[in-house]
């Protein structure tokens, strides 16, 4: 299954034989940087996929805000009646229903920014939304795979990432960009913060930034589960030149890895790619690599040399042969001065390439340089014959219809609002809300009274792994048959902990479950697919603006509740860089500072300052929120808490 950002990158993957594309459109899509497409293109481009044998599937993985509800009901409409794609791509339940609503006949696919990470949750996702196929997790190594393969219930497949770059946060589970300047990776405008230099001790390195997921010929492994449907490569902003030679080698690699030259010839496109350099990251339980090495190259692109020479008249020796046409970057995307330059003629491996710089673009000393995107003669031949069958398709009129979409009746619930402090773990708390929680775990429920079980509002966690499900179901359990009756689930998934617990034996007493900030949940569709599972309410994402804050309370079938203040992630992630500390402070180019805790088996990345909107609770009380969460978290040695606005992007709006 190959990515497609542009026209050229879809042909170049059907000129690799790939089984399916998938790709995106110019709006609702996880890759907003990448070109994407227009209706009438992609209807075309449809057409000649479809001719040729070859699934086409679309990326409609954005968090839809509430103004976002009408006009995503008419992409869909208008995909299902003129495009036909074979599947839709999501994170955001509610297009569920939007696509049932347009009449989309196609299959639906789970994200892996949808977080589906422990078996349990696939029995519940197929009954309940039909999903038919769930994109695992990047983070989850073979046997976790094996697992989640057996969990599946009929006419459920999964899908698993072979290739591409990997993100320092666990999907769906990553605020960075979004936290530091309102462009949300859940929505596909990450800048990728964890790409940049960063300093710890006087150190200044990429601590956060990952090489490439790079199975290879371990990828042959995924041919014994026959619930693995696809082979998915990363890559919707990569070239045709990516595409082509990625897909190319593992067709190669699915259908003759046993044959050792074809194995050692895909080894060799892999090698052409144009990627960063590779890594197995978990897959091999037995053997995981930590993606983030401080002494590589992490730029996009192939490392092909350093600049040389003085800095008014830089040259390249590289250490592969240029062709014309190819296209390099000097420097990383990061850096004020880096640069394009087109090559214009031939350069030999080792020869010598005078590059043109601008005065105002003079490049730092040793600049590595990347090769991110060439035209070789074979790939030109290639990608020119199906543009002329590309041509003789007829360009259809797509009338794009206004439609409003159908919303859910809104709560008639106007109870009194009151507030809960979360901690780690019981001890010397100290807070004015009315309530008390705590992040369930084996530490919390560790010298937690028995008295105060009933009032307790439980926590869970925001990342399940398989090896984790029983525990934290063994947990539930525990605080149920103690009394417990509050909890705050922060996937929708982990519904399946209580299916069998909604009504609480010892008390004779449902449950109170509540829908929590992780779940991401931005608009009032999402919050009425949570209605059938049984929640009893639902805490907004903790990323939207003020608009969609206060708009939400008007529509939601569900009483709502917000996090009002405390220590919000920039990440969670499941690995740590070896070369930084836990519970020390870092730097960012611009000065903010942060530090990473581990829980469980997560590390989790905290800024300095706090998230406080404190100053909208009678705003927010006012417009219909009743439940407000401060989340408290303990400071490590010597931290000290900047005092910030802490608005995150209540004025911004989240873009």
């Amino acid at each position: 299954m190959a990515p497609a950002g542009n026209r050229v990158s879809f042909l170049a993957a059907l000129a690799a034989g790939a089984d399916a594309v998938y790709c995106g459109m110019k709006q609702f899509s996880a890759r907003m940087e990448a070109k994407n497409f227009s209706f009438e293109e992609l209807d075309r481009l449809t057409k000649l996929a479809h001719g040729m044998g070859v699934k086409v599937y679309i990326a409609f993985n954005s968090l839809l805000k509430p103004v976002d509800l009408n006009r995503a009901a008419e992409h869909l409409d208008a995909l299902s009646r003129w495009v036909k794609p074979d599947g839709l791509i999501i994170q955001d339940i509610s297009l569920v229903s939007l696509a049932r609503q347009a009449g989309f006949e196609g299959e639906i696919h789970l994200s892996t920014l949808a977080n589906v990470s422990f078996p349990a949750a696939l029995k519940l996702i197929r009954e309940k939304f039909g999903i038919d196929r769930v994109v695992v997790p990047r983070e989850l190594n073979i046997d976790e795979i094996k697992t989640l393969a057996k969990a599946c219930p009929d006419g459920l497949g999964l899908e698993v990432f072979v290739h591409g770059a990997l993100c320092y946060g666990v999907s769906g589970r990553c605020y960075w960009s979004s936290y530091l300047g309102g462009k949300s990776g859940l929505r596909g405008r990450c800048v990728q913060p964890c790409r940049r230099l960063y300093t710890w001790k006087k150190q200044k390195q990429r601590f956060f930034s990952c090489q490439d997921l790079s199975l290879d010929v371990l990828a042959k492994v995924l041919l014994s589960i026959p619930r693995v449907r696809a082979w998915k490569i990363e890559g919707r902003k990569k070239g045709p030149h990516y595409v082509y030679y990625t897909a190319k080698a593992y067709k190669i690699l699915r259908d003759f890895g046993s044959d050792p030259e074809k194995k050692k010839f895909a080894l060799s496109l892999l090698e052409l790619s144009l990627g960063r350099t590779g890594t197995h990251y978990n897959f091999l339980p037995q053997r995981p690599q930590n993606p983030v090495n401080i002494k590589g190259q992490t730029g996009s692109g192939l490392l092909v040399g350093k600049l040389q020479g003085a800095s008014n008249k830089p040259y390249l020796i590289p250490k592969v042969e240029l062709l014309p046409g190819d296209t390099l970057r000097l420097g990383y995307e990061d850096e004020p001065w880096h640069a394009i330059q087109t090559v214009s003629k031939y350069i030999p491996k080792r020869g010598r390439l005078y590059l043109k710089l601008s005065m105002k673009r003079r490049p730092a000393k040793a600049a590595p340089v990347f090769l991110t995107d060439r035209r070789e003669s074979e790939l030109k031949g290639l990608l020119s014959q199906l543009e002329k069958k590309f041509a003789d398709i007829p360009s259809s009129k797509i009338n794009i219809q206004e439609i409003k979409a159908r919303l859910p009746h809104k709560s008639s619930k106007r109870e009194p609002s009151f507030e809960i402090s979360i901690y780690r773990k019981p001890g010397k708390v100290k807070t004015n809300a009315q309530e008390t929680g705590f992040w369930l775990s084996a530490q919390s429920h560790m010298g937690m009274p028995g008295h105060l079980y009933p009032k307790t509002w439980w926590f869970l966690p925001p990342a399940v792994w398989p090896d984790g499900e029983n525990e934290l179901k063994s947990l539930v359990t525990l605080a149920i048959e103690k009394g417990g009756r509050n909890f705050i689930l922060n996937a929708p998934w982990q519904i399946a902990f209580f299916a069998d617990k909604i009504k609480s034996k010892k008390s004779g007493r449902r449950l109170n479950l509540w829908a929590g900030p992780f779940c991401n949940l931005t608009n009032p569709l999402s919050m009425d697919a949570l209605v059938s599972f049984g929640f009893s309410g639902a805490i907004v994402s903790p990323e939207l603006g003020s608009k969609d804050y206060l708009m939400l309370p008007k529509q939601s079938p569900l009483p709502l509740g917000i996090v009002l203040s405390g220590n919000w992630p920039l990440c969670v992630s499941r690995i740590i860089s070896k070369n930084i500390r836990e519970k020390e402070f870092f730097t960012s180019p611009r000065g903010e500072q942060a530090w990473v805790s581990n829980y469980g088996s997560d590390f989790w990345v905290y800024p300095n300052w706090k998230l406080d909107i404190s100053k909208k609770k009678d705003e927010l009380k006012r417009a219909g929120y009743r439940l407000f969460i401060h989340l408290v978290e303990p400071l490590p040695k010597g931290v000290k808490l900047k005092e910030r606005p802490g608005m995150w992007n209540w004025d911004l709006e989240l873009k």
